[in-house]
């Protein structure tokens, strides 16, 4: 069995990569924007590669990917562990939950004061959007220093021990 998710986990991989590839050539290669993919106001000397949305979708499209297998992932290692050792389990969700208030506290620090953006009209410059984008920077810096914090207390117990 684990040589058949090895075998399908190998292929997807390539797969991946081929599509990734073949979409940066055609950014890369694929000529000048024409016609309604033109940005108004930009100066006309810069280049507009004409398949900025396939690459746009691509990424959004291996983001959406990658948090699938991720959520899933979580869930089937859970409801495993949740038969041999349920309270070994219980323990593991302890993470999840921490990243969840991180992010309710990160949420509540936003500010959703409209910011004065010249030459954009569009339509997310809201207090929703501007709270999410917060959320998740505040969110990323918690981590981040968490993650520095983890390695240097790691590396003083590995000495000390």
């Amino acid at each position: 069995m684990a040589k058949l998710s090895y075998k399908v986990s190998y292929y997807v991989l390539y797969l991946l990569i081929a599509a990734i590839l073949v979409v940066l050539g055609l950014f890369y290669f694929g000529g000048n924007a024409k016609d309604g993919a033109v940005l108004i106001g930009v100066d006309p000397e810069m280049w507009q590669p004409a398949q900025t949305d396939t690459l746009l979708y691509l990424m959004y499209g291996l983001l959406g990917l990658a948090v699938v297998a991720m959520v899933g992932g979580f869930i089937l290692q859970f409801g495993s562990a949740l038969k041999d050792n349920p309270v070994k389990a219980l323990k593991s969700l302890v993470g999840v939950i921490l990243l969840a208030i991180v992010m309710v506290v990160a949420w509540s620090m936003g500010s959703g004061e409209p910011m004065a953006i010249p030459g954009y009209s569009g339509t997310d410059n809201v207090e929703f959007w501007l709270k999410v984008t917060d959320m998740f920077l505040y969110t990323i810096y918690f981590l981040l220093g968490a993650t520095v914090l983890a390695m240097l207390f790691s590396s003083i117990k590995k000495k000390v021990s």
